[in-house]
């Protein structure tokens, strides 16, 4: 019996590589063909994407909230749609320009009469992996800076967004063929085959531990990857800022997705003589703003295994000493919803898994200081955050932040926000991820920006020919004399 399931699944992972080799292979000749795609082209690929969404945008909200159980649909509205929808009108009025070749500089006293030119062309075909917190925003926003660029595609979803895989994959081919688009769903190995692919650059977005291994597979082909990874991000309030604004923006975050989100506020340092004020809040604004969680605003958390990992490391934090404050009025958490209360988590510390581990849920320690350079040592002794969120209208207070932090990217006084501006990059650096794919930087990443040298009908430097003489000499006099 063993040997029979053996060979079935060997069977079943070659037809799967079978599969994704000939869509590589006909996604590449494609390419080959078309290398270049006009203007009018790449805007009639936006707006194909844009049709896609809107066309079948309640379609996609279902199948969304099955994926999860249940998903607010505001939040899906508001992260999925909306955001997607503007990040198209936005490539829209700025394509042109980004197309356009650029002048560079050039040494006209070796160079007369020569030009430089940078050329952002078409890669080829971009992979791209995307995971299900936001499968909609984290699959169309690439897709919007591949097709911008004038590449095509092809996108690998993640198990737990099996409605929405099949959905996409039956909906796609009314709107692109499959030679520009292809979507895939995770059916067992499949995302191991993807990333073993020759792409011409791929995509990832999820775990650091996956992304390692979507790194080391990737490398093999030497296909350059952008890996947007996530990781334990911070928040600070400072003693100026107003604390009622504070929590109010900081537990919108916490709770939008049940926390599920890559860039959420992890863990929050307050001033130690307001850390009960800040408990005060955050149980006034989550009793007002989640008054039943077993209802459809609040979301569940996407799977069984995920949910017992956020009760479990909960469990973690009360054995070893931290107090458990359940922001509800006597709410508890439902196994058979999936849905968990927001927690602050008090006395935490470094042994616990809530402090080692990105905790990806509607759960927050919260860390007391007194000075400033506690809340950098104990942010410069972890891997660098995907993002960072001091709370502070001190503008020094603020450079200071900026100057002793690194992370992939900061909103000043708010949470969540710096990814929906479409005119920055987004990205994480070291351990949270590498590379960017949010606005002109997002195509730059799909381009190629070859670099164009055009000599002109002249070159003095056929002058300095060997066999070199006096000449030479005094060519390269004049040189360094201009140079000096």
């Amino acid at each position: 019996m063993s040997t029979a399931i053996d060979s079935l699944q060997e069977n079943n992972q070659s037809a799967i590589k079978a599969e994704l080799e000939a869509c590589l292979q006909t996604q590449r000749k494609a390419y080959h063909a078309d290398p270049n795609p006009s203007l009018e082209q790449r805007k009639k690929d936006l707006r194909a994407l844009k049709s896609m969404l809107s066309e079948n945008r309640e379609a996609i909200i279902d199948a969304i909230c099955k994926d999860y159980g249940n998903r607010s649909r505001h939040e899906t509205m508001l992260a999925e749609v909306v955001m997607v929808m503007d990040g198209f009108n936005f490539a829209l009025k700025h394509l042109k320009k980004w197309m356009k070749s650029q002048r560079r500089e050039i040494d006209f006293s070796l160079y007369p009469g020569a030009k430089n030119r940078v050329l952002p062309q078409p890669l080829g075909v971009v992979g791209v992996i995307v995971p299900w917190n936001f499968p909609i925003q984290l699959s169309f926003t690439p897709l919007t800076y591949i097709f911008a660029a004038g590449n095509r595609a092809m996108v690998k979803m993640s198990e737990n967004s099996i409605h929405l895989s099949r959905l996409l994959i039956e909906l796609a081919p009314d709107y692109f063929p499959p030679e520009k688009l292809s979507f895939f769903e995770e059916t067992g190995g499949v995302g191991i085959q993807f990333s073993q692919l020759p792409f011409d650059h791929l995509l990832f977005t999820g775990s650091g531990a996956t992304g390692k291994a979507v790194m080391t597979a990737a490398a093999k082909n030497l296909t350059p990857v952008t890996l947007e990874l996530g990781g334990k991000s911070p928040a600070v309030i400072a003693p100026d800022y107003p604390m009622h604004k504070a929590v109010e923006r900081i537990m919108f975050a916490k709770v939008f997705n049940a926390g599920q989100i890559c860039v959420n506020v992890d863990y929050v340092f307050v001033p130690t003589d307001q850390v009960k004020e800040f408990v005060d809040l955050a149980s006034q604004w989550v009793n007002k703003h989640c008054p039943d969680i077993r209802g459809p605003d609040y979301t569940s958390i996407i799977d069984q295994k995920s949910y017992d990992r956020i009760i479990d490391s909960l469990e973690d934090a009360r054995q070893l000493g931290a107090t458990l404050i359940n922001l509800t009025d006597g709410q508890k958490a439902s196994a058979s919803l999936r849905k968990i209360p927001p927690h602050l988590v008090l006395n935490a510390t470094r042994d616990m898994i809530l402090l080692q581990r990105e905790i990806f849920g509607p759960v927050m320690p919260v860390i007391p200081y007194k000075d400033k350079q506690e809340v950098v040592d104990h942010i410069n002794g972890r891997d660098r955050p995907l993002a960072f969120y001091p709370f502070t209208n001190n503008r020094d207070l603020q450079t200071f932040y900026l100057d002793h932090v690194m992370s992939g990217g900061v909103c000043v006084n708010d949470a969540l926000l710096h990814p929906g501006q479409h005119d920055l990059p987004f990205g994480g650096v070291g351990a949270s991820g590498m590379g960017h794919y949010h606005g002109y930087e997002g195509f730059a990443t799909f381009s190629k920006l070859r670099p164009i040298f055009y000599q002109a009908g002249f070159s003095t430097l056929k002058l300095l020919s060997p066999p070199y003489g006096k000449l030479a000499d005094g060519m390269l006099k004049i040189i360094l004399r201009l140079k000096s």
